[in-house]
């Protein structure tokens, strides 16, 4: 069986979000410009890994840093994070023609819920007459 070597995490964008981690505090930092403690806070993981993935996803551009005061205080990097955004909107119309098929479904029986409700309305309607 041949070896294929995975390509280095700060190689580029889609090789640096394929971490979980890294895709958690990108999400984070989408919300809210944050300093590494307050990721440490709500990554519940040490400052150490927090700063890694920091450098990782900086070095691709994902991230930007800026300091205020004794803070490093860091942000989502819009530009970096729009061939991840192309790239998935290639897949768009196949969500949105799943979606179209879910939302007809619900439709159709909603309607047969609503038909089953009328058609009992009209059977107690004939009893009491």
């Amino acid at each position: 069986m041949a070896f294929v070597a995975r390509a280095a995490t700060t190689s580029d964008a889609f090789n640096a979000v394929a971490e979980p981690r890294r895709r958690e505090i990108l999400e984070l930092l989408a919300v809210a410009e944050l300093p590494v403690g307050e990721l440490v806070m709500k990554l519940g993981i040490e400052q150490p890994s927090v700063s890694k993935h920091l450098k990782v996803l900086r070095h691709v551009g994902l991230v930007r840093v800026r300091r205020k005061g004794r803070h490093m205080m860091y942000r989502t990097n819009a530009d970096g994070i729009r061939p991840l955004y192309e790239w998935t909107k290639t897949f768009e119309r196949l969500w949105a023609h799943q979606l179209q098929g879910v939302k007809q479904r619900a439709e159709e029986k909603a309607s047969q819920v609503e038909s089953d409700k009328l058609g009992g309305c009209k059977e107690s309607f004939k009893e009491e007459v």
